[in-house]
C-alpha cells in the first residue's frame, strides 16, 4: 500500500481512536497508558506534517453520501492544514504537562481522561479536515460531547453544574442555529461542500444576514458574546483540560469554523453585501472590550484567563466579518499566536496550583523567587498575548488594523487599541505580583516546585512564541493564497 494524501487524511482521523483504544487497554499501567498517549500525539504530528505539505495538491476522501450534495467528506485545505497542525503539535506538549498535572494532583479517573481527549483530539481533526458544512457539524458535535466529561472530571457538584452549562449552551447554539444554517445552505444551493469564493452569492443580501447570524452564533464554541457564558464555566475542569479547551481543540474549532465557513460559504464578495456583517463586527469589537473588562473583576487566575480567551477569540470573528484579505489572514494567524500564548498561561497557572496549591491572583504574592521558570514563561505568554515584539501574538494585531482601516472602520482601531490596553491592565499585575510584591507575613511553608515537566512544557510553547514571530514570513505565504486567489471564484 503506497503513501498517498488520502491515507494520511484517513490516519490523521483514526490514529487518535487507535491511541484511545490503546489508553483503555493500558489503563491499568499507568506508565504504559501515557507511553501510549504521547506515541500517538507525536505519530499524529507526523501524519500533520504531511499533510500540510501535500496541502496544495487538495486531496479528498468520502466515506458515504447520505443524499444528493450531503456527504460525509473530508478535503484538506491550507486554513484546515494550518489548524490541524496547530492541534496536533500542542497535543504533545499538552501530554506531558498532563502527566505531570494529574500525576502531581494527584487526580482521579486517570484513564478516562486519557481517553476522552484522545477522542477530542480525534473531533477537533475531523473539524480541520471536514470539505463541508455537514461533516464540520457531525464532529463539531463529537468534540462537545467528547470534552463533557472532560470539564466534569472532578464530579463534584461545582464541576457537574459547570459541566452541564458548557453542555447545555453549546448543543443549543449548535442545534437551534447551527444545524438550521447548514440545512438553509442545502435548501438554497443543493449543496454544503466547501467551495472556493463561497456558494451563497445567488441569495439576496437579507436571507444571507440571516444565516451570517445563525452561523455566528450557532457555532458557540466561538463564544461570541453573548452565547460565552459556557467557557468561564468550563474552568472547574483540571487545568490540562482548561489548556485543551483555550488552545488545542475546543474554542479554536469554534473560531475556525467561522472562519471556515465566512472563506468557503459566503465568499469575501458576498461577504460585503450583507448588512449583518457589519452588525456582527462591532458586536465582536464589543466582545472584545467588554470581556476585558470582566478580566479584571476575577481574582481567580484561570476565571481571568477564561475571559481573556472570550476577548482574544472575537479578535478572529471581527477579521471574519471584516473579511478583507489584510483581516481574514489576520484572524488566522491569530488561532496560531492565541494558541501558543494561551496555552502557555494556563499551564503555569496549573503549575502554580500543583506547587504551591494556589489559585487566586491575591495569593501570588513573592510566588515568582520560588518559582522563576514558571512566572518567566506566565510572563512571556502574557507579553505575547498583549501583542508586545519579538512575541507572535503582534502580528494579528497589526494584520487585524491594517484591515479595519482597509474597511474604513476607524473605530475598530480603537476597540483594538483599548483591547491591548486592558490586557496590559489585567496580566502584568499578575507578574508584578509574582516577582517583585514581598510575601505577606508571617510567611507562609515555603511552596514547593511544580514537578518538572509542569513548567517544561509552558517553557517550549512560550519558545515557541518567539520562534513564531520570527518565522511569520512562512506562515503568511503558506495562508496568503486562501485570502486573496481563493476568495473568488
Amino acid at each position: 500500500m503506497s503513501w498517498t494524501p488520502e491515507l494520511a487524511l484517513a490516519l490523521a482521523l483514526i490514529l487518535p481512536l487507535i491511541g484511545g483504544a490503546a489508553v483503555l487497554g493500558l489503563g491499568a499501567k499507568p506508565n504504559l497508558r501515557e507511553a501510549a498517549t504521547l506515541i500517538t500525539a507525536v505519530a499524529l504530528a507526523v501524519v500533520v506534517a504531511y499533510l500540510v505539505e501535500a496541502s496544495g495538491s487538495r486531496p479528498e476522501l468520502v466515506l458515504f453520501e447520505l443524499a444528493p450534495g450531503l456527504e460525509l467528506k473530508f478535503k484538506l485545505e491550507p486554513l484546515g492544514a494550518m489548524f490541524a497542525m496547530v492541534a496536533s503539535g500542542l497535543w504533545i506538549i499538552n501530554s506531558l504537562y498532563s502527566i505531570a498535572y494529574m500525576r502531581g494532583n494527584n487526580e482521579k479517573d486517570q484513564t478516562r481522561f486519557y481517553f476522552c481527549f484522545t477522542i477530542s483530539i480525534a473531533a477537533a481533526m475531523g473539524i480541520a479536515l471536514s470539505g463541508n458544512l455537514l461533516t464540520l457539524f457531525f464532529f463539531y458535535e463529537a468534540l462537545s460531547l467528547a470534552t463533557y466529561p472532560l470539564v466534569a472530571h472532578k464530579g463534584d457538584a461545582k464541576a457537574k453544574r459547570g459541566a452541564s452549562i458548557y453542555l447545555g449552551i453549546l448543543l443549543a447554539t449548535s442545534i437551534g442555529l447551527f444545524l438550521p444554517g447548514v440545512f438553509a445552505v442545502y435548501a438554497f444551493t443543493g449543496t454544503t461542500d466547501f467551495t472556493v469564493g463561497g456558494i451563497l452569492s445567488g441569495v439576496g443580501p437579507m436571507a444571507g444576514s440571516v444565516l451570517l447570524v445563525l452561523f455566528a452564533f450557532g457555532i458557540g464554541k466561538a463564544a461570541l458574546m453573548p452565547v460565552h457564558p459556557w467557557l468561564p464555566n468550563a474552568m472547574v475542569a483540571p487545568t490540562p483540560v482548561s489548556a485543551l479547551l483555550h488552545a488545542v481543540a475546543v474554542v479554536k474549532a469554534g473560531v475556525f469554523s467561522i472562519l471556515k465557513v465566512v472563506v468557503y460559504i459566503f465568499g469575501a464578495d458576498y461577504m460585503q453585501t450583507l448588512p449583518a456583517a457589519d452588525v456582527l463586527a462591532w458586536v465582536a469589537g464589543g466582545s472584545i472590550v467588554v470581556a476585558s473588562v470582566f478580566a479584571f473583576t476575577k481574582d481567580n487566575l484561570k476565571a481571568r484567563l477564561a475571559y481573556s480567551t472570550v476577548s482574544q477569540l472575537s479578535y478572529i470573528t471581527l477579521g471574519a466579518m471584516l473579511a478583507s484579505p489584510l483581516a481574514l489572514l489576520g484572524a488566522a494567524l491569530q488561532i496560531v499566536m492565541h494558541a501558543y500564548g494561551k496555552i502557555t498561561l494556563f499551564m503555569t497557572a496549573g503549575g502554580i496550583y500543583t506547587g504551591a496549591k494556589k489559585s487566586e491572583i491575591s495569593q501570588l504574592d513573592g510566588l515568582g523567587r520560588y518559582m522563576p521558570v514558571t512566572f518567566a514563561a506566565f510572563t512571556i505568554g502574557a507579553l505575547s498575548i498583549i501583542g508586545v515584539p519579538p512575541f507572535g501574538g503582534v502580528w494579528p494585531k497589526v494584520f487585524l488594523m491594517e484591515g479595519a482601516a482597509e474597511g474604513g472602520q476607524p473605530w475598530l482601531i480603537v476597540m483594538l487599541i483599548g483591547s491591548t490596553l486592558l490586557n496590559i491592565g489585567y496580566l502584568l499585575p499578575i507578574v508584578i505580583r509574582g516577582f517583585f510584591k514581598p510575601k505577606p507575613e508571617p510567611s507562609p511553608m515555603r511552596p514547593g516546585q511544580p514537578p518538572a515537566l509542569a513548567w517544561i512544557a509552558p517553557l517550549i510553547t512560550a519558545g515557541g512564541t518567539i520562534v513564531l514571530f520570527f518565522a511569520i514570513g512562512p506562515l503568511i505565504d503558506f495562508l496568503s493564497p486562501v485570502f486573496t486567489t481563493e476568495m473568488t471564484p
